[in-house]
């Protein structure tokens, strides 16, 4: 029952949009009618300019701090609370059913539950994301990248069974919201982090 109570609270608290509030209390405007239409901070920043995007991120990572600090609190024995909660909060925030499930690709979110029960392996990651983007203008790329990379550290570092098999699936959900964005780039259609909608500012 714990855990049914953990899921539920993170998958709320993920419908919790960042880029939705700050769309329409910054600008009144809705984000997924605008742009690529995905609620996340890379849209934000696009369409709402680099504040907003800023704003985006914050509030998603925190989200996916809380719902797995909660789980945490709730099931105080091991890890499962913390990767229900977080992998709950992803899932909210990538199929909102408070916003028809239209929702944005989890990466800041899950950030929040990496920072959380991988420690370790979060600055890594940070700094991977920020290198590639730097680098390649793709925010896709930095982001498939750095959910294929996840794993991979999860067992490097040796977390505990439960930590890796959490991380497989944070992985996959994320590399499943941006098989989209494999595919353009994979054909080179993809747009970089430089293409701006212009279709509002945070004021």
């Amino acid at each position: 029952m714990r855990y049914v109570l953990i899921a539920v609270i993170g998958y709320f608290l993920g419908n919790i949009s960042s880029s939705y509030i700050v769309g329409k209390l910054g600008s009144n405007i809705d984000v997924r009618e605008h742009g690529s239409g995905n609620l996340g901070t890379t849209n934000a920043y696009r369409v709402l300019g680099l504040k907003a995007g800023a704003l985006v991120f914050i509030g998603d990572v925190i989200k996916g701090i809380i719902a797995t600090v909660i789980g945490l609190l709730i099931v105080r024995d091991n890890s499962i609370g913390g990767l229900i909660g977080g992998i709950t909060a992803v899932a909210g925030h990538n199929w909102p059913f408070l916003l028809g499930f239209r929702g944005g690709k989890g990466i800041a979110t899950s950030f929040g539950t990496i920072i959380i029960l991988f420690p370790k392996a979060a600055l890594i990651l940070l700094v991977v994301e920020v290198l590639i983007i730097a680098l390649t203008g793709y925010v896709s790329l930095g982001s498939v990248s750095v959910a294929i990379l996840l794993p991979i550290l999860a067992i490097v570092f040796k977390y505990n069974p439960w930590l890796i098999v959490g991380s497989f699936i944070l992985a996959i959900m994320a590399v499943f919201r941006h098989k989209d964005n494999i595919t353009r780039l994979l054909n080179g259609t993809e747009n970089k982090i430089t293409s701006r909608s212009g279709s509002g500012r945070l004021k």
